[in-house]
């Protein structure tokens, strides 16, 4: 039997004034196993847009440390103090306009040149009845 590669160890962390174990530490942040990191003090960045914050320019204080059992895959999470972040960034009427001309350009056809009404695949850059009518010529072609 192999040793831990994390083992638990006390340590100083930036959330708390008394020492915490953690799992060591991995690029110089604390190293915490699932379930470990306080939910109150400590978020990851989705977690910090559903509250509706951001980060804020603070970086990470902690790594969320995952193992998928299926793949034997590690993973690694930041983490980022809930107190220190900050409120996001209401949408501007500008940022709404350049938002739906990014959008009318990924539903327009590249043959027909159509806004078909759906996001055309980037795989073929075509809508369905161009795909047919292109599918129907190569396979005649044949």
């Amino acid at each position: 039997m192999g040793r831990r590669q994390y083992p638990w160890v006390m340590a100083d962390v930036p959330w708390s004034d008394a020492q915490q174990f953690t799992r060591g530490t991995h690029l110089g942040l604390p190293l915490l196993s699932w379930g470990i990191a306080p939910r109150h003090l400590l978020a990851t960045r989705r977690q910090l847009r559903a509250m509706n914050r951001r980060p804020g320019g603070h970086g990470p204080v902690a790594l969320l440390y995952l193992r998928h059992n299926a793949s034997k895959r590690k993973v690694f999470a930041n983490l980022y103090l809930i107190a220190e972040s900050v409120p996001c960034l209401p949408m501007t009427p500008a940022k709404w306009t350049a938002l739906a001309k990014a959008n009318l350009a990924r539903r327009i056809c590249g043959t027909c040149g159509k806004d078909v009404g759906y996001v055309v695949p980037t795989s073929t850059g075509l809508c369905w009845p161009c795909f047919e009518a292109d599918d129907d010529t190569t396979s005649l072609a044949a």
